[in-house]
């Protein structure tokens, strides 16, 4: 995360004094679960499982952990080398997806539903969705994904999805990125090149996607098996790393800016993004900037 940060120019005057650390934000994460982690903290505020019904806070994949750790991790293990992009935010975990990361329709859309019924309770602002069907899912089922996640955004919530790895061809962009509405994030590797797998557009309804890239190649942050005597951080790469880079970004945005709606949070990144040459075709808005997001 530290390599990911400088990328990104995450060092800003309000993160290197601190005053900005998402403190005061939930992120609600819908993906495999996730274990309890030092750099997690007690800030895990909810769990609810809609695969195995558990009771239980548990991560049988690691995805879910990752992607917590990207967003939240405090570095706690690492002397704050490996903290995430907003170490004080909340999270609200949601496991929607199995041990392989596949989850069917109708577990996504229930998570998506419990996120809309208790987002009041638990002050959800931002919904992580490091998750995404191929773009030849059946038209209703694609569509009811779409409107489900579409529903969340015009509660209010900012919605971030992930662009898929069904890439790089045109029209890869996974399901529900497709919607006009939420923030579809697509990875690029260190050198701001796009890897092979990330999805692109157009969409079938011509809207060009992503809307912006952040990296997600070779990403360290948390691994659930730590308690097995193993290391406390793996490297993960996809799409899927990507996008809690975003949302993390946008915590710390929430926090510094508590009245901006999604709609202008959402433009306020748009404005802040760097176009790069090397990627024109693929960037949508381009690199997240996260001093030029915070100024």
């Amino acid at each position: 995360m530290d390599r990911v940060k400088q990328s990104i120019h995450y060092w800003c005057k309000d993160t290197k004094s601190n005053q900005i650390r998402g403190k005061g934000i939930c992120v609600a994460v819908l993906d495999t679960g996730a274990e309890a982690h030092p750099d997690l903290g007690n800030r895990v505020k909810a769990f609810r499982d809609f695969v195995n019904r558990r009771v239980g806070m548990y991560d049988d994949s690691g995805h879910g952990t990752h992607v917590a750790g990207i967003i939240a991790g405090n570095g706690r293990l690492s002397g704050g080398r490996y903290a995430g992009m907003a170490p004080e935010a909340e999270l609200v975990m949601v496991k929607v997806l199995n041990q392989k990361g596949e989850g069917s329709l109708e577990q996504i859309e229930a998570g998506i539903q419990w996120v809309q019924k208790n987002r009041k309770q638990y002050r959800i602002q931002i919904v992580n969705l490091s998750v995404g069907a191929k773009a030849d899912l059946d038209s209703k089922k694609a569509k009811e994904l779409i409107c489900a996640v579409e529903q969340l955004w015009d509660e209010g919530m900012i919605v971030v999805v992930s662009a898929g790895n069904y890439g790089p061809g045109e029209g890869s962009i996974a399901i529900p990125g497709t919607s006009r509405k939420v923030i579809t994030v697509g990875a690029v590797s260190d050198r701001n090149t796009q890897n092979n797998c990330s999805g692109n557009g157009p969409t079938d309804q011509c809207v060009v996607k992503p809307d912006v890239v952040a990296p997600g190649y070779g990403i360290l942050s948390l691994n659930r098996r730590y308690q097995d005597g193993n290391v406390p951080y793996v490297r993960k790469s996809g799409s899927s790393m990507a996008t809690p880079v975003v949302a993390g970004a946008m915590s710390l945005l929430l926090e510094k800016y508590p009245d901006m709606s999604n709609v202008e949070s959402k433009l306020r990144l748009r404005e802040s993004c760097d176009k790069r040459k090397d990627f024109l075709q693929i960037q949508g808005w381009g690199m997240i900037n996260v001093n030029q997001l915070l100024r």
